[in-house]
């Protein structure tokens, strides 16, 4: 089986999981949690997280429930960024965000909702006794890199820094915590459930680091369109800020750095290195 072949199991997983946690009830607001997530998405996170997992050993289905969360919470990060007082954007994935479809109040509550949903999964997870301190370091290590040190304070940095106020090196934090928080998160935290020595750790945050940032400049680069620096851009954005083309080679080199983390620590992850590829399907 190939790493997109396997990848695409994995998903599958996830979403029989996601589905499961959420599954109908006779409530306006649990509709909105699962019209939040089950609405589609790329599972990028929880990908990482198992595939991070099985490159040391961890067992798949000890996994699932911390690639749930992690999953629960990004979902949950995105409903509150539709909202007319963050991004104010009325779309996601193609159809309504949760406000446009459940009102405002209903979409606030169901971010919360799935904030808390996502940490009584990972808390509940059933793992061996041996790893006990380990479940315990990912929830508070996921609570850490979600919270004001790190995602919200990105969107923090988002909402609140002027149009003046931005440089290359301001952009390069706010992405770091508020998409790469995450990221580094999902991959630390297979790592540390499959016990990976310190060495090992360090470059697969490295890694989750580098591919963060390609994350978010391949996104900004999907907004802006080459030669059509700010066209369209409602916040910071690093393809409008550099231009096109250059936050394309950017991107490139972060890529690269992401992979050549995992290979100086001589880590063999297909599943990994696939995951990174992906982000490096722009045409020119």
């Amino acid at each position: 089986m190939d790493a997109k072949a396997r990848l695409a199991r994995k998903r599958s997983l996830v979403e029989r999981e996601l589905d499961r946690l959420l599954s109908p009830q006779d409530s306006l607001l649990h509709e909105a949690m699962r019209y939040a997530v089950l609405s589609g998405g790329k599972r990028f996170r929880p990908l990482l997280l198992l595939s991070a997992g099985a490159c040391f050993g961890a067992e798949e289905k000890m996994l699932i429930p911390f690639a749930c969360g992690l999953e629960l919470i990004h979902s949950y990060s995105l409903v509150h960024d539709d909202l007319p007082s963050m991004d104010d954007d009325d779309t996601r994935r193609g159809k309504p965000s949760c406000h446009k479809a459940y009102g405002e109040a209903i979409a606030l509550l169901a971010g919360d909702g799935l904030l808390t949903l996502a940490f009584e999964v990972m808390a509940s997870a059933p793992v061996p006794r041996p790893l006990l301190t380990q479940k315990e370091e990912v929830i508070a290590e996921t609570a850490r890199l979600a919270g004001p040190l790190g995602m919200i304070e990105g969107q923090f940095l988002d909402i609140s820094t002027p149009a003046e106020g931005w440089t290359e090196g301001r952009l390069q934090v706010m992405i770091l915590r508020k998409t790469g928080a995450l990221i580094m998160a999902s991959v630390r935290a297979g790592a540390v459930l499959g016990s990976a020595r310190a060495s090992a750790l360090e470059a697969v945050t490295q890694y989750g680091k580098y591919l963060g940032l390609a994350f978010q400049i391949r996104d900004d680069l999907q907004d802006v369109p080459a030669g059509h620096a700010q066209a369209g851009s409602q916040g910071p954005n690093y393809a409008a800020f550099l231009d096109a083309r250059k936050a394309k080679r950017t991107m490139k080199e972060y890529i690269r750095e992401a992979l050549r983390a995992l290979e100086r620590e001589s880590l063999r992850s297909p599943d990994l290195c696939y995951l990174a590829s992906l982000l490096d399907r722009i045409k020119d």
